[in-house]
């Protein structure tokens, strides 16, 4: 299958090149930048080089020739373009906020009109596997929406109060430099941003919903000076008391049957890399604590997007994703 991103030219865009390498049955045909157009892939994902021989394109939507399609583009940029290769037939997965959330909560969140809304499956695929499979357009989720869902998702609907603390590396804020990623001010350093206001809790507050949660969600990230990774802390208020051994076992059973996300004691180490998500949970009665790790860029991001194009197109779900991470 003939794959084009778009927008390749970021963190996401280079990782999923990366691990369409190891795909089967993908190639990626087309790697599209506006402002690359003609420079050789290799000469911004160096990690690349002898791998690849593609340069980027300069070619819009209405131009792209390919089976599938990954939208790796800002937010708002993707709406200008999802409908171009919707009405064309080309099956997407879009990186992007712009479909992840219901009109209304996204112009809120992101204070923008929608140009091009339609509805999409929500690629949380552990969650929504069965309205990913075979669909042709899917909104690949947010990277701290992501652990902090699977975090909490088989005690939400037990929970009156979820209090999400996450830590990520710096590869979550994209690759053009600021004053936030700069390496002095990062190094040896940590420190909470978005206190109240980090537009990912509206993604939390909606899976929690269809997960049959009324619990109130909070959330507050922190900015790690690492590459890669997200540590998610979520403090799960239950309306009724249990037992560690008994939020263990629930745990364990509501995920026996997913590959992509163990039962283990989570480490940015052991997912590195990875398309897995590792979680562990303990209790003290009416609070849990459940603890994930994730990549931020591959199940945070690329991993799953390809996780979800795996479904969309009737791949074996782990096609391209089955390796271990990079510990130490």
């Amino acid at each position: 299958m003939e794959i084009a991103i778009i927008g390749a030219s970021g963190y996401t865009g280079g990782e999923l090149m990366r691990l369409l390498l190891n795909h089967p049955s993908a190639e990626v045909v087309a790697a599209t930048s506006r402002k690359l157009d003609g420079t050789p892939v290799a000469s911004v994902h160096p990690h690349l080089r002898g791998l690849t021989d593609l340069a980027f394109r300069n070619i819009g939507a209405g131009d792209i020739d390919a089976d599938f399609v990954f939208l790796a583009v800002p937010h708002t940029a993707a709406m200008k373009v999802a409908g171009t290769l919707v009405e064309r037939g080309i099956r997407t997965v879009d990186l992007s906020a712009d479909y992840r959330l219901s009109k209304e909560i996204y112009e809120k969140t992101y204070g923008v009109t929608h140009e091009a809304y339609f509805e999409a499956p929500y690629g949380l695929t552990e969650l929504h596997r069965d309205e990913v499979r075979g669909a042709s357009f899917v909104a690949n989720p947010g990277c701290f929406p992501t652990g902090a869902t699977l975090a909490a998702a088989p005690l939400a609907h037990l929970a009156h109060t979820i209090i999400y603390d996450s830590k990520t590396g710096v590869t979550g804020a994209g690759n053009t430099p600021s004053a936030t990623t700069h390496y002095p001010n990062v190094g040896d350093n940590f420190s909470a941003y978005k206190w109240t206001s980090h537009r990912h809790l509206a993604e939390m507050k909606q899976e929690a919903a269809r997960l049959g949660s009324t619990a109130r969600c909070y959330f507050t990230p922190h900015l790690l000076p690492v590459n890669r990774g997200i540590l998610t802390t979520a403090h799960i208020l239950l309306n009724e008391p249990m037992e560690s051994k008994e939020v263990e076992t629930l745990y364990r059973k509501f995920y026996e049957r997913e590959f992509f996300v163990r039962y283990q004691k989570p480490t940015l180490a052991a997912v590195r890399g990875t398309n897995f998500c590792d979680v562990a949970v303990e209790s003290e009665g009416d609070r849990v604590v459940a603890v994930s790790t994730i990549d931020n860029l591959v199940k945070g991001a690329s991993g799953q997007a390809i996780q979800n194009m795996n479904l969309m197109c009737g791949f074996a779900e782990g096609a391209g994703l089955c390796f271990a991470g990079m510990s130490p």
